[in-house]
């Protein structure tokens, strides 16, 4: 988990230094999840746009429950469209000069099953997580030039994830349990965003903090395709982690796939 941080770390600073270089105006202000056009802008000077996005997230980690043993997830993206129940990704942003509000909302349903190691305890087990996830944030632009931006960002996530552990087999046969939690974390963060045309553009954001969990954190890089002012497309990957345990609940998971959206500008 270390090492994809520092990776995304390094890949937003790479992206971070090649802005530096560029000649600073203030122009062009964008979003991390949409492009760099030129939008329409409103007699207050602000700027909208909403995102509905698909992420296949793979699911992996560990989710315990009060009295029972600990069940190790490892759902790959690969598996995405068996594992996955439901799914509803947006995200929203207004942006005035060097001033941004963004808001991220996500709620996945993934239901898997997988075999024991040794099958004493249980043959196999059931695991259904419901994941909830909102992120509101604020961002302000320490750079920004002809061809992109850097923004410092701060937020709080809410996260309310539930999960049901059926046992099948061995000592545990036919035991089940259902149990969650709801809490919020603080994090701050890097976002970046780099023109290499005027159609095609990188960008890319990086978060870290911890609050009611231990540690959560955030990073992506996407590739975007601007078509006109009003619409865009971009594809990239996501990855996003969190270590929260209390009272016996533990959800220390990752998740982890390709992204892809739609962005809409008015």
């Amino acid at each position: 988990m270390l090492t994809l941080i520092r990776r995304a770390y390094w890949g937003v600073a790479v992206l971070s230094g090649v802005l530096l270089a560029q000649p600073l105006r203030a122009a062009d202000m964008v979003s991390p999840v949409t492009p760099d056009l030129k939008p329409v802008v409103t007699e207050q000077g602000w700027t909208y746009s909403i995102a509905p996005y698909f992420w296949a997230a793979g699911l992996s980690g560990d989710v315990t429950q009060f009295g029972l043993p600990t069940v190790h997830l490892d759902a790959s993206f690969g598996d995405i469209l068996k594992n996955l129940d439901f799914a509803a990704m947006a995200v929203a942003e207004a942006r005035h000069d060097r001033y941004s509000v963004f808001g991220d909302l996500m709620y996945v349903k993934i239901s898997t099953g997988r075999g024991t190691s040794r099958g004493v305890i249980a043959n196999d087990v059931d695991v259904s997580s419901e994941t909830f996830s909102g992120l509101i944030g604020a961002g302000y632009s320490v750079f920004q030039g002809d061809a992109g931006y850097l923004d410092i960002v701060g937020g709080m996530r809410v996260w309310s994830v539930n999960t049901d552990i059926g046992f099948h087999g061995g000592i545990l046969d036919g035991v089940s349990a259902s149990d969650g939690a709801t809490w919020v974390d603080g994090l701050v963060g890097l976002r970046a965003n780099y023109s290499l045309t005027p159609e095609v553009y990188l960008t890319g954001w990086s978060m870290v903090g911890a609050g009611g969990a231990d540690v959560d954190w955030d990073v992506a890089a996407a590739l975007g395709y601007r078509f006109n002012e009003r619409f865009s497309a971009l594809a990239g990957y996501r990855a996003l982690g969190v270590n929260y345990s209390n009272n016996g609940f533990e959800f220390d998971v990752v998740q982890q796939g390709p992204i892809m959206g739609l962005v809409m500008h008015f």
